[in-house]
């Protein structure tokens, strides 16, 4: 098998170390990287992480182009010169403002959100975990209020991934809201097999949709442990043809979302 790269957000040393934007970075890495290892076939390929901007490198972007390098970006910041088989959707994913307008004709609210639904889109169709979130947003035991859109800087994920929890609790009719609309989006964007997060909030009785991340992002950590198989191992598996026939997660919720 080619060698696998881990494109991320990061500072590339003259020793050769990179220097990275955050240490949720180093969580999703590590969670990748163990993914990759732990599935067969044995021994596991070579995996490596490197910076997003170092993939214009001549020896970098023609062992892409030869197949000899296999790429698993975890940042939407890439060279847009380089080529690989989610390339539309990561560009699609990064334009967040065009992203919202593109929903919005779809029928539905856009936003700020501070949720996030897990949804793996197998070969076979697209399974969706219980939804990740900030117990801390709900520590008033509230009801979310109408919010405004906020900046579209790119990197708006960060900070402490301690303070990510899966599973909350969402109500049925929330929950086939949220299938739907994942689902019509999905499908409309003629999105490929990953692990994704369909970041999204309230406004009112409506839920709004923020943004999407076409890789499982800083709240994916919260699945390790939690989800079988945790959203890193499920991008694998969605990246390399794995079936994988259902995610489980415990019964009991850690917060409590509107219901």
């Amino acid at each position: 098998m080619p060698e696998i790269l881990i494109a991320i957000d990061a500072e590339a040393e003259n020793s050769g170390e990179l220097t990275l934007a955050s240490p949720a970075t180093a969580q999703m890495v590590s969670a990748l990287t163990q993914a990759i290892s732990a599935s067969p076939p044995a021994p596991p390929a070579p995996v490596r992480a490197i910076s997003a901007s170092s993939l214009t490198q001549p020896g970098i972007a023609s062992a892409l182009r030869a197949g000899e390098a296999l790429l698993c970006p975890l940042t939407l910041n890439l060279p847009d010169t380089v080529s690989f088989p989610a390339q539309r959707t990561y560009q699609t994913c990064r334009d967040v403002p065009g992203l919202r307008r593109h929903v919005e004709q779809l029928g539905y609210a856009t936003g700020a959100g501070e949720h996030w639904l897990p949804a793996v889109l197998t070969a076979r169709g697209p399974l969706y975990g219980e939804v990740i979130c900030n117990p801390d947003y709900y520590s008033a035991k509230i009801s979310p209020q109408p919010q405004q859109a906020g900046g579209e800087r790119i990197n708006a994920i960060s900070g402490d991934c301690k303070k990510y929890r899966q599973p909350a609790h969402v109500s049925d009719s929330w929950r086939q809201q949220l299938y739907e609309f994942a689902y019509r989006l999905l499908r409309s964007l003629d999105a490929p097999p990953a692990a994704y997060l369909v970041q999204f909030g309230f406004q009112g009785e409506l839920i709004c949709f923020d943004r999407l991340w076409p890789y499982p992002a800083e709240p994916a950590v919260a699945s390790i442990g939690v989800q079988d198989p945790d959203l890193f191992s499920c991008h694998w598996y969605c990246l390399t043809g794995r079936p994988i026939l259902d995610l489980t997660v415990p019964h009991s919720a850690e917060c409590q979302l509107h219901s």
